[in-house]
């Protein structure tokens, strides 16, 4: 299994993002996770395509791009042309889930599905062989700096389990609260993509914060 890190940008200093994004480079992230919220489906509002834009045109990592937002089916487009490689979207948010998946795919994107800690698995059992990424909120979104829901472990370790019964290759990401000393335990339970913030962007030096993550993640 190839753990990835992929750094939150919304943690960084967006008066110099190109410095931001040479900091995460030179440390070894993996790709780099977009969150955009709209201050409808999380109570925080952040960034639209044409940051996703400026971003892409400033690195050549892929771009995880997040949608914590109502209605994603009428977005979908105006961010994968804006860049966005992984395209997720919220349960939560789709009347249509099978439907946006599809858009999702045939314009060429990588397709994740996210789930709120409260959102049981089961909810994607008829659709999970069509995504790509499984992404599990393991705080409430729409903030930095939440403390890791404990019982979220279980989830995790049941997710990887459901992953790997199937017959796709599924990678299993997990967002919200993690630090150092947690991260372990959280890939013991099966994650492989990391989603970080705060412990990257708010250290005295976020090149090394990010070689520490990837050694625990080797």
């Amino acid at each position: 299994m190839i753990r990835k890190l992929a750094p939150s940008i919304l943690d960084a200093d967006f008066s110099c993002l190109e410095r931001e994004l040479r900091k995460i480079e030179k440390g070894g992230a993996d790709l780099i996770h977009l969150d955009i919220m709209d201050g409808h489906f999380v109570p925080n509002i952040s960034f639209g395509p044409k940051i996703v834009e400026s971003i892409k045109s400033k690195t050549s990592l892929p771009l995880d791009v997040h949608l914590m937002i109502e209605n994603p089916a009428n977005h979908i487009k105006s961010f994968i042309e804006a860049g966005g490689d992984i395209i997720t979207i919220h349960y939560e948010t789709c009347r249509h889930l099978d439907r946006v998946i599809q858009t999702i795919l045939d314009m060429g994107a990588k397709c994740g599905i996210a789930l709120n800690p409260a959102t049981p698995l089961n909810v994607i059992e008829y659709v999970i062989n069509k995504i790509d990424i499984l992404l599990l909120m393991t705080v409430n979104p729409g903030f930095g700096g939440q403390k890791f829901i404990p019982e979220m472990i279980t989830k995790i370790e049941k997710a990887r389990k459901i992953i790997d019964n199937q017959k796709k290759i599924i990678s299993l990401e997990v967002d919200g609260g993690i630090n150092l000393n947690n991260i372990s335990k959280i890939i013991t339970a099966g994650a492989e993509i990391i989603v970080a913030g705060q412990i990257i962007f708010k250290s005295t030096n976020p090149e090394i914060t990010i070689k520490k993550i990837k050694n625990i993640l080797k």
